[in-house]
């Protein structure tokens, strides 16, 4: 059994200086985050006000099959709205309110901004205002901002439950609140894990449907399932809800420092706790050493992209045998990931923000095994003979707690192989470069 005791600070990461980094950064768009949200919020709608290009992306990302009748849109903005012609809060209102006609089943709309000029100008609070007073009490009206100019994608999930935390009922009750969209099967299986210690009741944001009995107050504490959800947490906290402070459940020992932060919580006897974690942390720990055997000894560089880096660095030093080059990420927040940073042994580099040209000198200095990054950046590096994992995929697959962490693993694990092939094979190899990295699950590169 794992000692989960977080090591001391100097040992662990929280207390290192951090590289920051403001120069040239390669985001991908927060709109991104409407493809994973829509499936969690079944009465939602996400009308994005952007322009072609934002349709586009979402058309492409999300793979919506023609005879669907999706939950997400895009209103937009033609050229007489750009030169001023045509007044853009009316023709927004006209879309939403055809939109609602046609769609009773509509609870929750979210206006969503992008990142066009004229869209930065719309005051979509406000419309959102407007909106709710016309069409209350059917349906709930929010704004948020999915623009990629400054943010990383995954903050369009963070930026969306922000806006959901200040409309939420006040309760007192004392409860238990997971915070961050979960594939279904996987937040079950969460749940599933704390109620059979005893804690029922666990309330869930995003919940699936608004009139769910979902409420926030002084009693309310709250543990995140994702570590991008920076805002939604200094909402929560502002509406008199407490954090639990913990490592995120990435693997085995993840899950159970997780898991045993919240069962200390509500009083939970040892005992209850191993005999309900015991069965699943061997399957987890038997799975991940399979997968990790390409992994040992080997050496990992991540670029910031999905906020999940710190976290991950942590799973793959400490449960899978890697020595960790630099860690960077979009934004260290420690009050989120301190834990996980007490976890993380010193050597690596610790990096917040991006200035692109000069960590790819570093990356290329150190010539790491395998280096985590963003798509613009990872068919380059595959050219240049560096094994590459797509951040995003990190975010699109199943990998929280026990059941998924052998697939984490394998995730990291098969590029590593897929390397390793491909150095027996110069023929293979040349038809890699050229072609780009191969697909994984979904459709996204291995």
């Amino acid at each position: 059994m794992n000692d989960l005791s977080p090591p001391s600070l100097s040992r662990g990461c929280r207390d290192e200086p951090i590289l920051k980094q403001r120069g040239q950064h390669e985001v991908f768009c927060g709109l991104t985050g409407i493809i994973w949200l829509h499936r969690k919020m079944q009465d939602a709608f996400f009308l994005v006000i952007g322009s072609r290009t934002c349709a586009h992306l979402l058309q492409s990302a999300a793979g919506v099959m023609i005879f669907a009748e999706p939950r997400f849109g895009t209103a937009i903005l033609e050229e007489t709205d750009l030169a001023g012609l045509a007044d853009a809060q009316t023709e927004l209102d006209r879309v939403a309110t055809e939109l609602l006609a046609r769609r009773p089943d509509i609870k929750q709309l979210f206006l969503v901004g992008s990142c066009p000029s004229e869209v930065i100008k719309l005051d979509l609070a406000r419309a959102a205002e407007r909106l709710t007073e016309k069409h209350a009490p059917s349906v709930r009206v929010l704004n948020f901002s999915g623009s990629g100019i400054e943010t990383t994608f995954t903050q369009g999930e963070d930026a969306c439950l922000a806006s959901m935390v200040p409309v939420l009922a006040k309760t007192d009750a004392r409860q238990l609140m997971l915070v961050g969209a979960l594939p279904d099967v996987v937040e079950e299986q969460a749940v599933s894990l704390l109620n059979q210690m005893g804690i029922d009741g666990v309330k869930v944001l995003p919940a699936p449907r608004a009139d769910d009995d979902l409420g926030v107050g002084s009693g309310t504490v709250f543990a995140l399932t994702q570590p991008f959800l920076g805002d939604t947490h200094a909402a929560l906290e502002r509406r008199g809800a407490r954090h639990l402070p913990a490592p995120f459940p990435f693997g085995e020992e993840g899950t159970t420092a997780w898991l045993r932060t919240i069962a200390d919580e509500f009083g939970i006897d040892a005992e209850t706790f191993d005999r309900v974690t015991a069965a699943p942390r061997a399957r987890a720990r038997k799975a991940i050493a399979q997968a990790s055997e390409a992994l040992r000894d080997k050496s990992v560089f991540f670029f910031p992209d999905s906020q999940l880096e710190i976290p991950l660095a942590r799973f793959l030093t400490r449960e899978c045998g890697m020595d960790a080059i630099e860690v960077s990420a979009p934004f260290i927040h420690k009050g989120i990931v301190g834990p996980d940073l007490d976890m993380l042994a010193q050597g690596p580099t610790l990096a917040e923000g991006q200035d692109v040209d000069l960590q790819l000198e570093r990356c290329r200095d150190a010539r790491p095994d395998l280096t985590v990054c963003g798509l613009g950046l990872a068919n380059p590096l595959e050219a240049e003979g560096l094994a590459t994992k797509w951040a995003i995929e990190l975010v699109f697959t199943p990998v929280h707690f026990y059941e998924q962490a052998g697939d984490l693993a394998g995730l990291f694990s098969r590029p590593m192989r897929r390397a390793e092939m491909l150095k027996l094979d110069p023929a293979s190899s040349r038809e890699i470069n050229l072609g780009g990295v191969g697909a994984g699950p979904r459709g996204l590169p291995a």
